[in-house]
């Protein structure tokens, strides 16, 4: 397959955004199981009544009660570059933040950048294009980017805090699943898959479209779903994989998630990865949390659901008969490619893998 370059550098004495980085995208995450560990250091925080979400179930965001009609949601997320191309950079990474506060059902309201750039190697030009790709994506949200902090690092680093609102009676968590629902997933899978390849040199201009087309579309029918009667959970799928977040969602809501074995691909995924293309994050993943997932061996469907997603869809657990109508909803966003991935089961909090 011939390589594709995803945009250059402004300048020809920079390198390519990649380069300078030594993972991308979600894949950067801290693998499961060591973050555990490292959190089960921290103490625990004293109780907050209005503190609705904390970190207690690995949920996409903290959630403030202001009111009765109101709770402020906040969340961070930021990483090094996943294409070289510095304007698609700050679009899907700002993306992949406001996926979040969408993931609770809430409306973003406003941004903080977060910056972090090697300023004697990358020029104010490539860094300015990151900024503005971000901002455009801020702008399409309709919201602000209303400050932010820069700090000179090694590696580049973009990404936002985001601040949104949503009515306590509408929040979406991943701790409400419940047994007889069915798992939908808004965008297919492989956007890891997709930029191994493109690091590699073994992406097409074909692929390169579908990756940003994918990473920049942003989740903003949260709401929309959240408002629908018999949506019970919902959460964004990113750098654990579906696997991954699925098996968060099993644990904060106390059941078994059963995952299909023929999840949706993105186009060119499965060439690449019967070519042997893989993350480094897929086996990280795999290793932290592989034990709680029955029936999925070694293998190209193991390293697909675990696979790290940049900016992915949302996972979203709703009542059967209620499908009709999140299907109806999704398609006015514009997903179609919206499938059902999994359903939910009573039993031992876990995750397993079989015929749909």
């Amino acid at each position: 397959m011939m390589g594709f370059e995803s945009g250059s550098p402004l300048s020809d004495q920079e390198p390519r955004l990649t380069s300078l980085a030594h993972g991308g995208g979600c894949g950067c995450k801290i693998a499961p199981a060591v973050l555990s560990e490292m959190l089960a250091k921290v103490p625990p925080a004293r109780p907050f009544v209005d503190l609705l979400v904390g970190n207690e179930s690995s949920d996409d965001a903290a959630v403030w009660r202001l009111n009765d009609t109101q709770a402020l949601v906040a969340t961070t997320d930021f990483f090094m570059p996943v294409v070289d191309d510095p304007f698609d950079f700050g679009r899907i990474a700002a993306t992949n933040a406001l996926s979040d506060v969408y993931a609770m059902g809430a409306r973003p309201i406003l941004a903080l950048a977060l910056v972090g750039m090697p300023i004697n190697v990358l020029s104010p030009e490539t860094i300015g294009r990151i900024l503005k790709g971000g901002a455009n994506v801020c702008a399409d949200a309709d919201i602000p980017i209303a400050g932010g902090h820069s700090i000179d690092s090694v590696e580049p680093i973009y990404g936002l805090v985001a601040l949104g609102l949503v009515d306590p009676n509408k929040l979406m968590t991943n701790r409400g699943a419940q047994a007889g629902d069915v798992l939908v997933l808004t965008k297919p899978l492989g956007v890891g898959v997709l930029s191994a390849a493109l690091k590699q040199g073994r992406l097409d201009a074909a692929g390169y479209a579908t990756l940003i087309a994918s990473t920049t579309q942003l989740n903003v029918v949260g709401p929309s779903a959240a408002d629908i009667e018999g949506v019970h959970a919902m959460t964004d799928v990113t750098g654990f994989g579906l696997a991954g977040h699925a098996l968060e969602m099993a644990r904060g809501s106390g059941v078994q998630i059963e995952l299909f074995d023929q999840p949706p691909m993105l186009e060119g995924v499965k060439a690449l990865l019967d070519q042997g293309v893989r993350t480094g994050a897929s086996g990280r993943n795999w290793d932290s949390y592989g034990s709680l997932v029955e029936g999925l061996g070694a293998g190209t469907l193991r390293d697909l659901l675990t696979d790290p997603q940049t900016s992915g869809g949302l996972l979203i657990a709703v009542a059967e008969d209620r499908l009709p109508t999140l299907n109806f909803t999704l398609g006015g966003f514009g997903l179609k490619a919206a499938a059902v991935v999994g359903r939910v089961r009573a039993g031992a909090p876990g995750v397993s893998v079989g015929p749909a």
